[in-house]
C-alpha cells in the first residue's frame, strides 16, 4: 500500500465568509446496471451515465438533472438521459496537445436564470501557449455558447505542453479562484511577476479581486493569490465554512493538498516531499522558513486529478471528508477528517476498476460524479446501495 502521510503541524486557515453554493436540482438518473461495491463504512453502487467520451476532463450538473462534460481535445457536450449531445458550438480557438486543451467548467451561481458559465483552456498565442479563463452563456437550446469572452490569460506563453492547471472554484461573493501550473519550468512558480505556478483570484469580469497580495502590481502580478504551486489540477471551497483547498501534482512523490491563503508561498520547487523523476533531491528539503506546509501529502504519488469536500445527504458517514480523483492508481481517495478538520486516515476506492479518474464532484443529491480520462471515457455516478 503506498505511503500516505499528513504533514507535520499543518496550519488551518481562518474560515472565510464565502460559501460555495449552486442552486441545482436533484439529478435524474436513468435506471442502468450498477456495480455494487463494499467500502469501509457503506456499500455503494457505481453506475455508468454515459460512455464513449474522449478524455473527459470536467463535469457539472445542470439544474434540470443533465450534465455538462468537457473533453480535453476541445469539445463540450450535454449529457441527458444517458446520451451525449453533439459538440456544443462556439468554443474559442484552443491549443490541443500534451496536457492541454479544454479543461475545467463551472456554472455561475445564477446559472439557472443567466445560463452563464466559466471555463479554462490552453490557448495559442505569442511565444507558444498558455492557460486562459473564459466566460460564456449556454444557449437555451444547449447547442452553442454565446457571448464568449476571454476574461484572463497568463502573462507568459511558452512552447511546453504540460502543467496548465487548472480548475475553478467560485466564492459566495462570485469571485473566481483557479490555478495555473509551473508549465514544466519549475522556477517560474517562485516569480510573483509570472502567473505560472500560482493560484489566481479574480472578479467575475476578470479583474483582480480585492485582498490579493500584489495589488497595484509593483511587487507581483495583481491577479495572484498565492505562489509556489507545481501543478494545481484541483480546487474547491468547502461549502461548510468557505475554506479554500487545492490538490496538486508533485514530481516523484510529493502530491499535496494545500489550503491557500493570500500572500502565502507553498514552496515549489524550493521544498517538496518528493524527488525529481531522475531521483535527485528537490530544493532544500521538505520544509524551510517562509514556505507553507501542505495539509496532506502522498509519497509515492497518486497523480491527483481533482478534489471535492463531501457535504451531502447521501453519505453522512463521509461528511467533511476530502474526495480526490487519482490518475496513477486509477482510484478515488477518501481522506477522512474529524470534526476539527484534522486528517485521520485514507480509504482507496475503485482502485484499478474504471481507469484514470480525472474529475470528482458531489452532485446536488449527494451522489458523487466521476469522469475517466481515457480514449473511451465515462461519466460515472456513485450512489448509496439499497439495502439487500
Amino acid at each position: 500500500m503506498p505511503k500516505c502521510q499528513a504533514a507535520a503541524n499543518p496550519v488551518r486557515a481562518i474560515p472565510s465568509t464565502a460559501l460555495l453554493g449552486l442552486a441545482l436540482a436533484v439529478a435524474a438518473v436513468p435506471a442502468l446496471a450498477a456495480d455494487r461495491i463494499a467500502t469501509q463504512k457503506v456499500e455503494i453502487e457505481v453506475t455508468e451515465i454515459v460512455g464513449g467520451l474522449q478524455h473527459p476532463w470536467s463535469v457539472e450538473a445542470l439544474p434540470d438533472g443533465a450534465y455538462l462534460v468537457t473533453e480535453r481535445p476541445g469539445r463540450l457536450r450535454v449529457v441527458r438521459d444517458g446520451t451525449a449531445s453533439a459538440p456544443v458550438e462556439g468554443l474559442p480557438k484552443l491549443f490541443v496537445g500534451g496536457q492541454g486543451g479544454l479543461l475545467d467548467i463551472a456554472l455561475s451561481p445564477d446559472f439557472a436564470t443567466s445560463r452563464k458559465l466559466y471555463f479554462t483552456a490552453s490557448v495559442p498565442g505569442e511565444g507558444g501557449q498558455g492557460t486562459a479563463l473564459f466566460a460564456a452563456r449556454l444557449s437555451n437550446d444547449e447547442t452553442k455558447l454565446e457571448a464568449v469572452e476571454r476574461l484572463f490569460a497568463m502573462n507568459r506563453f511558452t512552447g511546453t505542453g504540460q502543467h496548465f492547471g487548472s480548475r475553478i472554484a467560485i466564492g459566495a461573493d462570485g469571485t473566481l479562484f483557479f490555478g495555473i501550473g509551473d508549465r514544466g519550468e519549475m522556477d517560474r512558480a517562485q516569480d510573483p511577476q509570472d502567473h505560472a505556478g500560482s493560484i489566481l483570484h479574480l472578479n467575475p469580469d476578470g479583474t483582480p479581486a480585492a485582498g490579493n497580495p500584489f495589488a497595484g502590481g509593483s511587487k507581483g502580478q495583481p491577479e495572484i493569490f498565492s505562489t509556489g504551486h507545481r501543478n494545481p489540477q484541483g480546487i474547491v471551497i468547502d461549502p461548510a465554512d468557505g475554506t479554500l483547498f487545492t490538490v496538486e501534482h508533485g514530481a516523484r512523490g510529493g502530491d499535496e493538498i494545500n489550503m491557500p491563503k493570500a500572500g502565502s508561498n507553498y514552496g515549489w520547487p524550493m521544498i517538496s516531499y518528493g524527488k525529481h523523476y531522475s531521483g535527485a533531491d528537490i530544493g532544500i528539503g521538505s520544509s524551510a522558513e517562509g514556505y507553507e506546509q501542505p495539509v496532506h501529502y502522498w509519497d509515492p504519488s497518486i497523480a491527483p486529478g481533482a478534489i471535492d469536500v463531501y457535504r451531502g445527504a447521501m453519505f453522512p458517514e463521509w461528511d467533511g471528508d476530502f474526495l480526490v480523483a487519482a490518475l496513477k492508481y486509477e482510484l478515488l481517495a477518501r481522506i477522512e477528517r474529524d470534526e476539527s478538520g484534522a486528517i485521520t486516515g485514507e480509504e482507496r476506492l475503485l482502485e484499478g476498476a474504471y481507469g484514470r479518474l480525472r474529475d470528482v464532484k458531489v452532485a446536488p443529491d449527494g451522489a458523487i460524479l466521476l469522469v475517466t480520462d481515457e480514449v473511451d471515457g465515462q461519466l460515472l455516478r456513485i450512489s448509496r446501495a439499497a439495502a439487500p
